[in-house]
């Protein structure tokens, strides 16, 4: 266990300690499991460091909203804390936003992002959205109306602690297409076509924004995509990570 300020974080550290170490980030509302597929495959070969993110698994919540910086700068202090310089980073999802934002500022080997989104959202407010807006403005409705809003939201909301939902609000709200320009490592992506949470044209921005970057779209799967097809992800770990 790590502790960075006031948070525990929980990981796992394996394999061969004097090979190239992988790092892996999992995905909003998962934990180190999520990632075990695609990292025990290289026991042999590589230094293997799997961790809960905070606020998942068995690390614990921030205290306050964090931002994706603050997840950056966790990354950071514990990859000093094990005396790694430069990995190679795999993310998925949340966890892939998290590495895309973290090789935009400090060395990276290599970078595979499974999923990831990056840039804001825009989406029409719904009936109900609008609503909400409105019977909050009314004096004395606003803790009702935020009550409200926990029933409407999404899944990944409504499952949510107030502090991680806050988190939640900021990590959608923060855009990363200039970051995404800034990464020199070689960058692999992998996406599914049926993609419901990060639809596939991000897939495609993605890839002409990082300047030294490739793509595989995995036809009829889902955000999931890297596990729906888990030994064509690992062949591609395998060759792209020597």
């Amino acid at each position: 266990m790590f502790k960075y300020k006031d948070v525990r974080v929980n990981y796992k550290d394996f394999g061969d300690k004097d090979k190239s170490p992988i790092v892996y980030l999992h995905g909003w509302g998962q934990n180190i499991a999520m990632m075990e597929p695609i990292a025990k495959p290289f026991v042999d070969t590589h230094r293997l460091i799997i961790l809960d993110l905070p606020g998942f698994g068995e690390s614990s919540e921030p205290t306050e909203a964090w931002t994706l910086d603050e997840y950056v700068e966790m990354l950071k202090a514990l990859l000093k804390h094990l005396k790694v310089d430069t990995p190679n980073l795999i993310g998925h999802s949340f966890g892939g936003k998290i590495s895309l934002l973290y090789a935009s500022k400090y060395p990276v080997k290599r970078l595979i992002l499974l999923s990831s989104p990056f840039k804001v959202k825009i989406k029409k407010p719904s009936l109900k959205m609008r609503m909400l807006k409105q019977i909050k403005k009314l004096p004395g409705m606003s803790n009702i109306a935020d009550k409200m809003k926990s029933h409407i939201g999404s899944t990944d909301y409504k499952n949510a602690s107030p502090i991680m939902r806050d988190i939640l609000v900021k990590h959608v709200n923060t855009d990363l297409t200039e970051e995404a320009k800034k990464i020199k490592c070689p960058t692999f992506i992998i996406w599914g076509d049926n993609d419901d949470a990060v639809p596939v044209d991000d897939a495609y921005e993605l890839e002409r924004l990082i300047p030294d970057s490739g793509l595989t779209v995995y036809s009829g799967c889902t955000h999931y995509a890297y596990l729906e097809r888990l030994s064509q992800t690992n062949s591609i770990i395998k060759s792209f990570i020597k």
